[in-house]
């Protein structure tokens, strides 16, 4: 069966020493992953724009984004300027991860307000449109709700035009059809209602519930869907002979039943040649060619990732 776009790898990765992620970066070349990229919390982690800087200056080829920038933390001129600014020292190397926000601990230890979803989504899509019109020639202007500018050229220009590709994704209807409409690489991932990761959100992972998101992006992107990539995070790789007595093991912590669990596309259990079969059904059926691992995979899924980048 032929495919659109074929497969290619990135992987999560969110500290160590100046060393040590200069390290993990160069492996992650090495390997053959398309992109590192760095999540954007206020915990035990690197700053995501000093990091993905460093990134990109130690490697040659490795695209660099953050999964994804919290809209709310930083006004979209501001966030507009640094990524143009990353572009262009990278030479054009950023995918720029963008999303409304989610994570309570955040939120209430920053004291940055958290508003209801809508909120948070309105203005997100109207960030969305403020940095494309930075990106693009010429001044621009906007009044929104949330923001407004007025007749500022945004500069430095990106090396990428008509900008980097956005990555914008969710597991919820609404942002998810934004999503189509607006991104170029869409993250189809569990929705996370409560502000943390728990047992809704590993329920959130079933193979059925997957389908319905896919109709969501679908209704957003219209006859822009081909033109898109898609795109999932997984949220834990175990590399075993043991396949099955695994997945029965672990499906009640995920609210699902073993059977469910092995096609959840958010986790990967088995073989190396188990998972590079589930990636490919996986592909047939969701039409999603691009994997983002966390960190501790990274070597695990090296095999996997030699086998099928590319294809």
């Amino acid at each position: 069966m032929s495919h659109r776009r074929a497969f290619r790898f990135g992987v999560q990765l969110s500290g160590g020493t100046g060393t040590d992620w200069l390290g993990q970066v160069r492996q992650a070349e090495e390997l053959g992953y398309s992109s590192v990229f760095v999540p954007d919390h206020f915990g035990d982690q690197l700053a995501p724009i000093p990091a993905l800087t460093a990134a990109a200056a130690a490697t040659t080829d490795l695209r660099v984004g953050s999964l994804v920038f919290d809209n709310d933390y930083r006004h979209p001129v501001l966030l507009a300027k640094e990524i143009a600014s990353l572009d262009v020292l990278s030479g054009g190397r950023v995918e720029f991860g963008l999303g409304a926000g989610w994570m309570n601990s955040d939120y209430d230890q920053s004291g940055i307000p958290h508003d209801r979803a809508g909120v948070r989504i309105d203005r997100l899509e109207e960030a969305i449109t403020v940095m494309k019109g930075l990106f693009a020639e010429g001044p621009t202007s906007f009044s929104g709700e949330h923001y407004t500018i007025t007749g500022l050229d945004g500069l430095p220009r990106p090396v990428q035009q008509p900008h980097p590709p956005f990555l914008i994704g969710g597991g919820a209807p609404r942002v998810l059809r934004l999503a189509g409409r607006e991104a170029d690489i869409v993250g189809v991932n569990p929705a996370i209602r409560s502000g943390n990761v728990d047992e809704d959100a590993g329920r959130d992972m079933a193979p059925g519930i997957t389908d319905r998101k896919l109709e969501w992006v679908r209704q957003g992107a219209g006859d822009r869907f081909d033109d898109l990539e898609l795109n999932m995070l997984v949220f834990a790789v175990i590399v075993t002979d043991d396949r099955g007595n695994l997945l029965t093991k672990l499906a009640p912590r995920f609210g699902l039943s073993a059977e469910e669990l092995a096609d959840s596309p958010h986790v990967w259990i088995g073989t190396s040649a188990q998972i590079a079969d589930d990636l490919r059904r996986w592909r047939d059926r969701w039409d999603v060619s691009y994997w983002v691992v966390q960190g501790p995979a990274l070597e695990a899924v090296a095999p996997v990732v030699a086998e099928l980048a590319g294809t």
